[in-house]
């Protein structure tokens, strides 16, 4: 079976950088039904940037406003998901780095049951360039 490479939505939320922040937004997404494809949280100084990838976004975005949360644009990101293998984002950064593409950040984990999955960023200019050398 083929890799599945998809372009995205994703909302990027900011946090306070302090224990159980996640926790809570996390749990009044699921309070509300949302399902997430991918989700990715880091600190960024004193707070923390949380990015979201919804199911849906129209359901995403009435959660997180009932939540309180501000979400700061909606932008592109690119889902990965295929059967696990030796070097297998490997060869997706490799079709990168031949467009002259540079990963700003990628996530990658293996799923069990011989899956992976992967959530991968480039910059914005470079959002259509990567979906045509990825073939998404």
């Amino acid at each position: 079976m083929a890799d599945s490479i998809r372009k995205v939505d994703y909302f990027k939320v900011t946090v306070s950088n302090k224990t159980g922040e996640g926790a809570k937004t996390l749990e009044a997404l699921r309070g509300a039904g949302v399902n997430l494809l991918a989700f990715s949280g880091f600190p960024r100084g004193r707070s923390a940037q949380l990015d979201f990838v919804p199911k849906n976004a129209a359901a995403f975005r009435r959660a997180a406003k009932r939540a309180g949360l501000v979400i700061a644009g909606k932008k592109s990101c690119f889902l990965i998901q295929g059967k696990d293998r030796a070097g297998a984002i490997a060869v997706v950064a490799a079709k990168l780095a031949a467009a002259k593409i540079g990963i700003v950040a990628l996530d990658a984990v293996a799923a069990g049951g011989g899956r992976y999955g992967a959530i991968l960023w480039v910059a914005p200019r470079d959002v259509g360039k990567a979906a045509k050398a990825l073939g998404a």
